[in-house]
Order: structure tokens, then sequence, then C-alpha cells
């Protein structure tokens, strides 16, 4: 459980460094970047996949605008790294209560050497 959370934290700081490299692209370019009240980042917000027939899921298009193709990745980005966080806290939370693989094999080490005597 250590390891999954850590590498969700990895998976978490690397969108984030790519967010932050999409909000470069928009500077260098002198192009805006997209309050999260905006209501074009609303409309990205809203965006769902279904799927068309049992095996094919609806496909995101790219805008033509760099602008609202980079404004659009940003927030997608920010809705992946938000759910990220709360998939960490979730098992931060189940490690707290339950304990990882090596405290409960010790425990059950215990068990069998408690019932041996």
């Amino acid at each position: 459980m250590k390891s999954y959370i850590k590498l969700l934290g990895v998976s978490r700081a690397s969108l984030e460094e790519l967010d932050e490299d999409y909000f470069d692209f928009l500077r260098q370019r002198k192009l805006q970047a997209w309050d999260k009240n905006d209501p074009r980042v609303r409309e990205f917000r809203g965006i769902r996949v279904f799927m068309n027939t049992q095996n094919t899921p609806t496909t995101l298009t790219l805008p033509d605008s760099p602008e609202a193709a980079a404004n659009l990745l940003i927030t997608l980005g920010m809705q992946n790294s938000f759910i990220l966080n709360k998939q960490i806290q979730s098992l931060e939370e189940k490690f707290i209560k339950e304990g990882g693989y090596t405290e409960k094999l010790f425990s059950k080490r215990m068990k069998y050497r408690g019932s041996a005597y």
C-alpha cells in the first residue's frame, strides 16, 4: 500500500508538471490561461466520456485554437490531479485503519507463534 500511495503521488506530480508546461506554452505565445470559473473552462469540465457502442467510448477532439487546446489539457490535468488527491487520501485513511501488507503478515505470524505454544 505504501508503494502504491507513493506511485500515485509520482503520478500526481507528473500531471502537475505537465500542467506547468502547458502554462509555459501559453505564456511563451502570449496566450491567455483561462480562470477555472471562465465559462469555457466550465464547459470543458462538463465533458463526459460515454460508450457509443459496447466497446467504443466517445473520443475527445482537441480544439483548433492552440489557446483553447492548452486550456482544455490544463483542465483535464487538474481534474486528474483532483481525482488522484482523493484516491491518495482514501488509501492513506485505509492504511491508518487497516495497516499495510507487512503489518498484516507480522500479525499473522504472531498469531501463528502464539498458537504454536
